[in-house]
Order: C-alpha cells, then structure tokens, then sequence
C-alpha cells in the first residue's frame, strides 16, 4: 500500500483494488500510484466486505473472476448496504469475456463501469478522476445535510432521499418494505439522544437506513421486510431504545407501515416519512 498522508484534508484518494492475480493487480497499482493515488489491495471477494468499512476508500476496482465469488455480487452486497449505497464508485474488470451481455450485467449489478483487459491506463484514469470529484462533492452534501451531527443516523432529509432510492428498488424487483417510526416522550437532552441512537445504530441491521428525525422521534427504512417481520422489528428496537433511554418499553410509541408488495408504496421518500410521521403523532 502506498504511504498514507498523516491528516483526512492531506490524504490523497484511496482507491481499493480486488484482484487475485497478483501481476495484474500490481499493474494497475503502478497506474494509480504514479497517478498519486493511495491503494488498498484485497484479494477475495470476503476480504473486500471486510476491508471496506474499516478503509473507507474513495473507489473499488473489483475483478469479475475472483476466487469465492464474482465482482458482480459484491458489488449487489455493497449496493444493498447503506452505508455505501448507490453513492460508492464501482469499477468492474475482467480477464474474460468482456461483451455486451457482460456489461450489461456490471451495470445491473450496480457497477459505474466495466473494463475489459488489457486495461487503457489514460482512460482509466480520466474516467477515476471524474468519479472521484462527484463521490467527494456526493459526501460533502452528505455530510452537511443527510446525517445528523449529534447521533451520526440518517437526518430526515437524509432518510428521505435514502427511502426514494430503496423504494425504487423495491418496485424493480418486487420486493417487500417498511418504515418504522418511535416516539420517546420527554427526551429533551442531547446527551441522552446520542446514547439511545449509538443503542439504536448498533443493534440495527446492515441492510435498513437509520435516522434521527428530531426531538425524540427515530426512523428505519427497512427494505425486504414484510408486516409480520416489520411489527416484530419495532417491538425489537422498541426495547432497544427504551433500555437505553431508561424508561419502561411501554413508554415508547412505535408506528409501522409496511407493504408487502411494494406497489401500494408512496411515490417517494418525502411523502413516506409524512405518513409514518404523521400517524405517529395522532
């Protein structure tokens, strides 16, 4: 790996490259390299799900054919997750077939571009450099209006835009989605917020959008869940929150809406968190 600058406003871009075969990998580290970016190397498929939260990179290049399983699939799993979402640049490569049918799959995966091999290192890089300069102005906006300051959730405009993108999803595929609102009555210090949502975030699961959405009110966007999992859910972290509040579960009010099929879904997430906020507070 290149040397890491000491400092988050010094460091250069880290890039992430998922690839078996080690002289390939060492090529494309030489283009990034010269280019002043830092690498990160991981090999298999699991050591890319590993290493990715803990490094935080700036961009994946991932190899098609890697030993466990495909660059494709990981790029579904990074997708799904939401700290990554559809915000993370994604490049896929390949030693193999390289056609449409391939490319098409990349980009179904969710991958920003797909390469065949060898690989053109100026176009490489040209093609790096642009999506570079929108994933960093992507995680300022984040940053300064999509995650609450206090607790580190989703704040409501945040979730909003994050309940668009995963409704989307859910009406591509078919799949099942839900929204769960609590209520904690007279939760007036800041202090006390940030210990339930740090309760809140880590028993939360990798694949739902967690949010703050002020005063005492606390959100999930839960996709893949239908009502019977959804009720179960908001009983769940119902305790969770009031554990960590000190007040009794019953204390806590919890409001589900869920769609087992996700055509009866609102339009979008602004319009979701109005009607879960809403009945919350009737």
């Amino acid at each position: 790996m290149a040397n890491v600058p000491s400092t988050e406003a010094d460091a250069a871009p880290l890039i992430m490259i998922a690839n078996d075969q080690e002289w390939t990998a060492r090529a494309v580290e030489s283009i990034l390299e010269s280019a002043g970016y830092r690498v990160a190397h991981a090999y298999t498929a699991r050591e890319v799900l590993t290493m990715v939260a803990a490094c935080d990179p700036d961009l994946l290049i991932l190899d098609q054919q890697l030993p466990d399983f495909s660059g494709a699939d990981v790029c579904r799993e990074l997708r799904a997750d939401p700290r990554f979402g559809a915000l993370l640049p994604i490049i896929i490569t390949t030693a193999g077939p390289s056609g449409r049918p391939q490319r098409l799959n990349a980009y179904a995966a969710g991958a920003w571009e797909f390469y065949g091999q060898p690989l053109d290192a100026e176009a490489l890089l040209q093609k790096i450099s642009v999506y570079l300069a929108a994933y960093r102005e992507t995680r300022r906006l984040r940053r300064s209006a999509m995650i609450d300051d206090h607790t580190g959730l989703y704040s409501r405009p945040g979730l909003a835009r994050r309940a668009t993108e995963l409704i989307a999803e859910a009406r591509r595929v078919g799949r099942a989605f839900a929204c769960i609102a609590w209520s904690i009555p007279g939760l007036e210090s800041a202090e006390v917020m940030v210990g339930v949502a740090a309760a809140f975030r880590a028993s939360g699961r990798a694949a739902d959008a967690l949010a703050h959405l002020g005063g005492g009110t606390l959100a999930v966007v839960a996709p893949g869940t239908n009502s019977g999992d959804a009720t179960r859910l908001a009983e769940r972290m119902g305790r969770v929150i009031a554990t960590a509040a000190g007040i009794t579960a019953d204390r806590v009010r919890a409001m589900v809406i869920a769609a087992d099929q996700p055509e009866s879904l609102p339009s979008d997430g602004d319009q979701l968190l109005d009607q879960v906020t809403l009945a919350l507070a009737s």
